[in-house]
C-alpha cells in the first residue's frame, strides 16, 4: 500500500476527531488540511505518517498545541463555527482532547500519551479531570432519533444517567418533527436510517430550521459522512458504540452548545 493510500485510509478518523476538538466541521476539515500541508513541506514527517495513526494524530496534534488559540476568522461557515471559534480562544481544553483520543478514537492511554507528548499518567490525570467535568455539567433535554428499540432505550439509560432527560424518541424524521413541536430539545443524538426508510440528516435538517441545537449522529458507516467534500455533521459515534464514547461525544457537543448565543 502505497504512503498516499495509508494517509488516506486514516484520514476520515481525524477529521471525525478535528471536528469533535473544534466544534466545527470548517475549523476542524481547515487543521486537517493544515496538517497535510505540513506534511507535504517536511518529508521526514511525511514519511512518518505511513506508520499508522498514531503519527498522523500526533502531527495533527502539535498543528493544533501551536496554533488552536489562533483560530483564523476566514475559517468559519457560520454562526455556529464562529460560536466555537470564540470558544476556542478561552480555553484549553487538554482534558478533553486526552478524553476524546481515548473514547472517540480508541486510542490507549500510552498512544494518547505519544501523541500529546505527554506521560500515560499525565494522560490518566487529564481524563478523569475530564469524567468529572461531565458529572457536573448542567442537564439539558435530549431527543433520540432511531428506529431499533433496543439502541434506543440503551441510549436512553445512558442519557438519563448523566442526569439529562429524554424529551422524546422518534424512529421516523415525521415523528422527530411532532417531538419538535411540542418539545424543544437542547441535544439530538441521532440514527442516518430510519425505520421508514426516511433520513435521519433530512429530520435533523428540519430540526435545524425551527432552532439551532447541537447534534450527534450515531452510524455504522461514519466514513460516508467524514470525506471533507460537502456539509457534514460534526460529531459522529460509530456503531456499535461503547457507552464511554458516547459520554465523550455529549459533552463536547454541549461543551460548545454552551457558548452559543440565545438567537
Amino acid at each position: 500500500m502505497s504512503l498516499g493510500d495509508q494517509i488516506a485510509r486514516n484520514l476520515p478518523y481525524l477529521r471525525r476527531y478535528a471536528r469533535a476538538l473544534t466544534g466545527s466541521q470548517a475549523t476542524g476539515d481547515a487543521f486537517v488540511r493544515a496538517t497535510l500541508e505540513a506534511a507535504l513541506a517536511d518529508e521526514d514527517l511525511k514519511q512518518s505518517l505511513g506508520d499508522g495513526r498514531v503519527p498522523l494524530y500526533r502531527a495533527f496534534n502539535q498543528l493544533w498545541a501551536s496554533a488552536y488559540l489562533e483560530v483564523p476568522e476566514t475559517v468559519g461557515g457560520g454562526p455556529v463555527d464562529d460560536f466555537a471559534q470564540e470558544r476556542l480562544r478561552t480555553i484549553t481544553p487538554l482534558n478533553r482532547q486526552a478524553l476524546l483520543l481515548t473514547t472517540l478514537e480508541d486510542f490507549s492511554i500510552e498512544q494518547a500519551g505519544e501523541i500529546m507528548d505527554l506521560s500515560p499518567q499525565r494522560i490518566e490525570q487529564l481524563v478523569q479531570e475530564a469524567v468529572s467535568e461531565i458529572d457536573r455539567e448542567s442537564a439539558t433535554s435530549v431527543l433520540i432519533i432511531e428506529d431499533e428499540p433496543l439502541i434506543s432505550m440503551q441510549l436512553e439509560d445512558l442519557v438519563t444517567s448523566l442526569g439529562h432527560e429524554v424529551c422524546g424518541t422518534a424512529a421516523t424524521r415525521t415523528q422527530a418533527l411532532e417531538v419538535v413541536s411540542s418539545n424543544t430539545p437542547g441535544l439530538v443524538l441521532a440514527d442516518i436510517q430510519l425505520a421508514d426508510g426516511s433520513s435521519g440528516l433530512d429530520a435533523v435538517d428540519d430540526i435545524l430550521a425551527i432552532s439551532r441545537v447541537p447534534v450527534i449522529f450515531i452510524t455504522a458507516y461514519p466514513e460516508r459522512l467524514l470525506t471533507g467534500d460537502r456539509p457534514e455533521p460534526t460529531y459522529l459515534v460509530t456503531k456499535p458504540f461503547q457507552e464511554k464514547t458516547v459520554r465523550a461525544a455529549i459533552s463536547q457537543a454541549l461543551f460548545f452548545g454552551s457558548s452559543r448565543s440565545p438567537e
